[in-house]
């Protein structure tokens, strides 16, 4: 996403003296990078641990009053950031803060929005009620698993997404004339619309069955759509284990795709196994956003990693005018929930 023409002006020539931004230790980075897009310092907090591993958090100014944005994903260590944020949540409640905007890039648990047998939790809801109780009074994610996760809360919640930024970098770095936009996933047919919508290229889906006559052999992948000689552009949400990715990509490949691939996600999770699965060669390329560090070497020649910086730093701004978020996304080809 380019820079807007606020946040530009904000940038060469005045900070936005009511809005702190402080960030936990998940994401500070990133939240170096928002702060200096809207002319602010990360505001002072120390975070450490006691000697049982404990979380103590110190604000280490006055907030009384003040407008508060706390940066902070809750990737892995998942319960450590999410201890972490619930923490700093409850110090800036009892010093006296304003207003308390949690800008969580990646929301973990997220996964878990429903139930897929009995007896089991719906922990992204948990997750809603705990930074409600803690204090938020509003709450920022970009790419939900599920959009659906935005009625769980009680307060405001802002949902953004990477998916313009990461179409436009496609289409000013990949020759899109020989591509298909693929979805690993029927049930991200709706997503991916919007990027085949935005970079002009046909959708392909991949719809997974079990083999055998009454559906008791192994789950094989069937390709929906013609892939013979094009170049597939694989779309996710989210990476964990890589798993989804490369069965995908080991079908296209027998369905006739061309063995020079691109992985596009908002999330990169990576667990070791994933790593391992993108080495696959014919996957020569990985697109992903910084809403989790990357901290993945082996990948890191074929991987560009793009800042969403700039869409927080301007959904923060809008925020505090009190103007319109969804104006963010109005070159959507479709309208975007937020």
């Amino acid at each position: 996403m380019a820079e807007t023409a606020a946040v530009q002006h904000v940038r060469e020539n005045e900070a936005i003296p009511d809005i702190d931004i402080y960030c936990g230790t998940a994401t500070p980075e990133l939240a170096r990078l928002v702060a200096e897009r809207l002319g602010r310092p990360l505001g002072r907090r120390e975070v450490d641990h006691f000697a049982d591993g404990e979380c103590h958090v110190q604000i280490q100014e006055s907030v009384r009053g003040r407008d508060i944005y706390i940066v902070q994903s809750t990737c892995p260590p998942v319960n450590e950031h999410l201890m972490e944020l619930l923490v700093m949540i409850d110090a800036f409640r009892r010093a006296s803060a304003n207003r308390i905007t949690v800008i969580m890039p990646y929301y973990g648990y997220s996964r878990q929005e429903k139930k897929s047998k009995g007896r089991e939790p719906i922990t992204a809801k948990l997750v809603a009620n705990l930074l409600t109780i803690a204090g938020a009074n509003r709450v920022v994610a970009i790419d939900l698993h599920s959009p659906a996760i935005q009625g769980f809360f009680d307060i405001e919640m802002i949902h953004l997404t990477a998916i313009p930024l990461l179409a436009n970098h496609l289409h000013t770095h990949i020759d899109v004339h020989n591509a298909v936009l693929v979805t690993p996933d029927t049930g991200r047919v709706k997503v991916a619309e919007m990027y085949a919508n935005l970079l002009n290229v046909p959708l392909v889906v991949m719809h997974k069955r079990r083999s055998g006559e009454r559906g008791e052999g192994v789950e094989v992948g069937v390709v929906v759509g013609s892939v013979e000689g094009k170049h597939p552009i694989i779309v996710d949400d989210i990476i964990a284990t890589g798993n989804t990715i490369i069965t995908c990509a080991k079908t296209l490949l027998d369905a006739g795709a061309v063995p020079n691939m691109t992985v596009v996600l908002t999330h990169g999770v990576f667990s070791p196994a994933a790593e391992e699965r993108l080495a696959m060669p014919e996957i020569t390329q990985i697109v992903l956003t910084d809403t989790i560090p990357f901290h993945t070497p082996s990948l890191q020649q074929k991987t560009t990693v793009l800042t969403v910086a700039n869409l927080l730093a301007e959904a923060i701004l809008r925020l505090h005018q009190g103007r319109s978020i969804s104006e963010l996304f109005r070159n959507m080809p479709e309208e975007f929930p937020v």
